[in-house]
């Protein structure tokens, strides 16, 4: 099957993989554009697994205030690089994820943070299970695996703290 370019252009616009991996996923898909989205992101999941072991000691920390300035977030977002921490991808990641905690403010970053017999809801109590602000189908989790899988790094939320006028 012949794979025009339109198509990878296409593919690589919308996913932000890399030309020749649309290449061959469009390949397995057979030309199908969705197909070959859901396979990307099933890539994405795999190569973040891959790397969560990985030491991750660099990063930077994002502020977020909200418009009239009456909440704010700030985080701190770890890569393995400094170099991968200066990227657009990763900086617009933080970016996100600050936007995410002033939005729906979360008491844990990972489900292993809740405390045996805490009284939580899972999905709106663990930043990384959190439906992502500007697209619910996603998860936190689901852009930072996207994110790694962009960048080829491991990425970590380290910790975060989200402030609101009036609130102790």
């Amino acid at each position: 099957m012949e794979i025009t370019t339109a198509r990878i252009k296409e593919l690589r616009e919308q996913s932000g993989a890399g030309i020749m991996e649309c290449r061959k996923v469009l390949l397995e898909a057979e030309g199908d554009i969705e197909k070959a989205l859901l396979l990307l992101k099933e890539r994405s999941h795999l190569k973040a697994e891959k790397k969560k072991e990985r030491v991750a000691s660099q990063g930077l920390i994002e502020a977020y205030i909200h418009t009239g300035g009456r909440i704010g977030a700030m985080v701190e977002v770890n890569c393995e690089t400094d170099f991968v921490a200066r990227t657009d991808e990763f900086r617009k990641l933080a970016h996100d994820i600050a936007m995410q905690v002033t939005a729906i403010p979360p008491q844990f970053i990972s489900p292993e943070e809740i405390p045996q017999g805490a009284d939580v809801e899972d999905e709106v109590d663990c930043l990384l299970l959190q439906p992502y602000i500007r697209d619910p189908s996603l998860t936190v989790q689901d852009i930072i695996n996207e994110t790694i899988a962009k960048v080829g790094e491991n990425i970590k939320v380290g910790r975060f703290a989200r402030f609101e006028l009036g609130e102790q």
